[in-house]
């Protein structure tokens, strides 16, 4: 209906229904202050005209039509009045509130948690670490704490998550987890949103993790089928390529799944493994024995133009999945046998039992070495390195093919 066939007022609900809008904005009193307000693209809401702690007209809103219904308008209107008739500027007030709600929010574990993983990104930590933090903020950590204020966040709370980790057998999770939780309530402190810390401490109440297992790996007799086995695999060009260098290099399987293309020189055949990706918190050069610079040097014809040596498959994947490795030694015949951190005991034996100095092949493997050296010296020992990697690479052909007879055909270099 037009405004001008409006009769009475206060409105009626059928004139509040059937108000036609018009080229411009405009407003009808319905009483005491309170106006409908008519937009030209049909929005309709309630307004309340007043007199502000200055002296002057100001207009309030409360709240859009339908959903605000003319009896439920005029009683808020009423509320409004009141606060007026008591001195107290409704516009102020609602200022006031929604400032406190905003603190409140700020003041959400959830919020500082996000605030905390931000702060991660732009240090820069490698993708695998953020992935894992991510994971497990949304997995855990939010869903237990998120909702909650950090000032009414207990110990008792806290102690609670990282017992339910703990109770699904990850206690390598747990263990990081309430590193970041401490870290959160860390960072936060420091903001100034809360004196609380109920994150500190937990590690006195963990539980003990079960003796560390050694990963499934293979000793030197079980090699020979093994081997023509994975030689026989129909696992994609990509995830063969990771599970052959697995085993040449005797890399930990995180190392291999995010290579980049920029870190390989293969006309060198060298890997140069950034700091960041290392547990040793050091530049790492890997030695590439003959036979994983041809395989990568055909790998590279295939995703030589992206960034990873080794992409995943979707948007959400930059590279194979922490299980692809393992799942082209299950699909040869060896699922439970060998696993991809396996790789590193079978080449540790080995090399040893052939008699390759334990200095080599700890350097090989990347283990984190005390003192100056082992900040400093990301070459350690390559040459020898170089020459005891190829002549593994070469063994395992011969064992492969069944050409080694028994005897140690290692060295001390």
């Amino acid at each position: 209906m037009k405004r001008s066939a409006i009769k009475r007022r206060p409105l009626a609900d059928t004139v509040l229904a059937t108000l036609e809008p018009e080229g411009k904005e405009y407003r009808e009193l319905d009483g005491n202050g309170l106006y409908f307000r008519v937009k030209p693209n049909g929005g309709k809401s309630w307004q309340l005209r007043f007199k502000n702690s200055q002296g002057k007209w100001a207009w309030m809103g409360l709240g859009a039509y339908p959903e605000v219904a003319g009896p439920l308008a005029r009683e808020r209107a009423e509320q409004k009045r009141k606060l007026l008739s008591s001195g107290i500027d409704p516009l102020e007030e609602k200022r006031a509130a929604k400032a406190a709600a905003e603190a409140a929010e700020a003041r959400l574990f959830r919020v500082a948690a996000e605030d905390w993983y931000a702060a991660q990104v732009l240090k820069g930590l490698d993708e695998s670490t953020l992935d894992k933090a991510r994971a497990y903020l949304d997995k855990d950590i939010l869903p237990a704490l998120g909702h909650l204020h950090l000032d009414d966040i207990t110990r008792t709370d806290c102690g609670a998550l990282q017992a339910s980790i703990e109770a699904r057998g990850a206690h390598n999770v747990a263990k990081k987890v309430r590193g970041w939780v401490n870290n959160i309530f860390g960072r936060a402190i420091a903001k100034g949103l809360t004196n609380n810390d109920p994150g500190s401490r937990l590690g006195d109440i963990a539980a003990p993790a079960p003796k560390t297992k050694q990963h499934p790996h293979l000793l030197e007799h079980e090699l020979p089928d093994f081997l023509r086995a994975l030689r026989g695999s129909t696992s994609r060009r990509i995830a063969r390529t990771a599970a052959w260098l697995c085993l040449w290099l005797a890399s930990r399987p995180g190392m291999i799944r995010w290579a980049e293309w920029s870190e390989v020189d293969l006309d060198n055949a060298t890997w140069n493994i950034p700091a960041d990706k290392m547990k040793m918190d050091r530049d790492y050069l890997c030695p590439l024995p003959d036979q994983a610079v041809e395989a990568l040097r055909e790998l590279h014809r295939v995703t030589g133009k992206g960034r990873w040596v080794f992409p995943g498959v979707g948007p959400k994947n930059p590279v194979i999945s922490e299980n692809t490795i393992c799942k082209v030694y299950a699909a040869v015949g060896y699922k439970g046998r060998l696993v991809g951190h396996g790789t590193r005991h079978t080449a540790s034996t080995l090399l040893r039992e052939h008699g390759w100095e334990k200095d080599y092949v700890e350097a090989q493997l990347a283990h984190k070495e005390e003192g100056v050296s082992g900040v400093y010296n990301k070459a350690k020992y390559l040459k020898q390195r170089r020459e005891m990697i190829q002549w593994y690479a070469d063994h395992l052909d011969a064992l492969e093919a069944g050409n080694v007879v028994t005897g140690n055909f290692g060295k001390i270099a």
